[in-house]
């Protein structure tokens, strides 16, 4: 059974950097994409970014572009979100999330997709 195990969620200012780490446990021969999400109190859960597990292929919301970057090393089993210049707006609890599709730019946001979730980890940015 594949597990997501969320970690390096922190209270930071303004304008800091964070990585956000996502480790696999289990065998995950039906993962074709891993993905972050992200939702703040009282608002729906949102996509940030994703990417296929092989390759090189990246998808992020507009809201991160430029800010955010997503990547994977297979070799540990681990998917990473380094976030630099962090806003207030980005505080929310982060999910990462595993799919067997390998989505576009268009359909990575789409949850349903992802059949297999982390318990998330709390990121809160002060300004």
């Amino acid at each position: 059974q594949v597990q997501l195990v969320e970690s390096g969620g922190a209270s930071v200012q303004a304008g800091d950097s964070l990585r956000l780490s996502c480790t696999i446990s289990g065998i995950p021969y039906s993962i074709n994409s891993m993905a972050w999400f992200r939702q703040a109190p009282g608002r729906e859960r949102e996509a940030v970014a994703a990417l296929y597990t092989s390759g090189t292929t990246t998808f992020y919301s507009n809201s991160v572009k430029d800010r955010f970057t997503i990547s994977h090393d297979n070799a540990k089993n681990t998917v990473y979100l380094q976030m630099h210049n962090l806003k207030p707006e980005d505080t929310a609890m982060y999910y990462c999330a595993a799919s067997p599709f390998r989505p576009t730019q268009a359909t990575f946001a789409n949850l349903n997709d992802y059949n297999i979730w982390g318990q998330g980890t709390q990121v809160t940015v002060s300004s």
